[in-house]
């Protein structure tokens, strides 16, 4: 039989009440999680029907939350409160992670990118190296061209934790990506990362 005409019956069940659904089978959870998700956006829709709107147009409500968030993070880390920051930036990130669906998905991709990015700093800040390198790695895998700063850090967080074959790997990556991108601006402060790391690593002291 072609497996496209196999009938495969799930385990589901919904709430009378509110209409979710649910299920005894744990490998359907986050599947379930985000069909519940967008079942409550649409129900928080004002649009007539409840219609979801064009992806273009944006909530300016949430944009100006957003912002005010990272703002928020960014003067903290100016004074040094940095789990302050790192508390603002987490709450900035939930609330873009969280956009609607239906929202353009490019706008949440370069917000993530830049809130990860800060975050990262703020770990940083903290000798937090490893926490660092996780949120440098998801920006530049939100945008992987114009982000020198992903990039830096996340190498730079590598050297530190003393993995420099990594460090000159991710490095490398980095280099290529940025020196074919349009704009070049901090490219050099990743070379120099570069150029640390690869001297470390034939000196054969690591």
């Amino acid at each position: 039989m072609d497996a496209s005409e196999t009938f495969t019956l799930l385990p589901l069940t919904i709430d009378p009440a509110t209409k979710a659904l649910a299920s005894s089978d744990p490998s359907l959870a986050t599947d379930i999680d985000d069909l519940n998700k967008l079942h409550r956006a649409f129900l928080a829709l004002d649009t007539p029907n409840q219609v979801p709107p064009p992806p273009a147009p944006v909530n300016p409500k949430r944009s100006v939350q957003i912002n005010k968030l990272r703002e928020s993070g960014n003067a903290a880390y100016k004074k040094g409160a940095f789990p302050d920051a790192v508390k603002m930036y987490d709450f900035a990130i939930r609330m873009a992670a969280e956009r609607p669906m239906w929202e353009a998905s490019g706008l949440v991709r370069e917000e993530l990118a830049n809130l990860y990015n800060n975050r990262a700093q703020a770990w940083m800040a903290q000798s937090l190296w490893a926490e660092g390198a996780v949120d440098a790695e998801v920006s530049v895998e939100m945008k992987r061209v114009g982000n020198v700063k992903g990039w830096w850090r996340r190498g730079q967080c590598l050297k530190e934790m003393g993995r420099w074959e990594e460090a000159g790997e991710w490095v490398r990556g980095g280099l290529e990506f940025e020196r074919a991108g349009p704009d070049k601006a901090g490219v050099g402060e990743l070379e120099a990362l570069g150029r640390e790391v690869e001297k470390m690593l034939e000196s054969g002291e690591v």
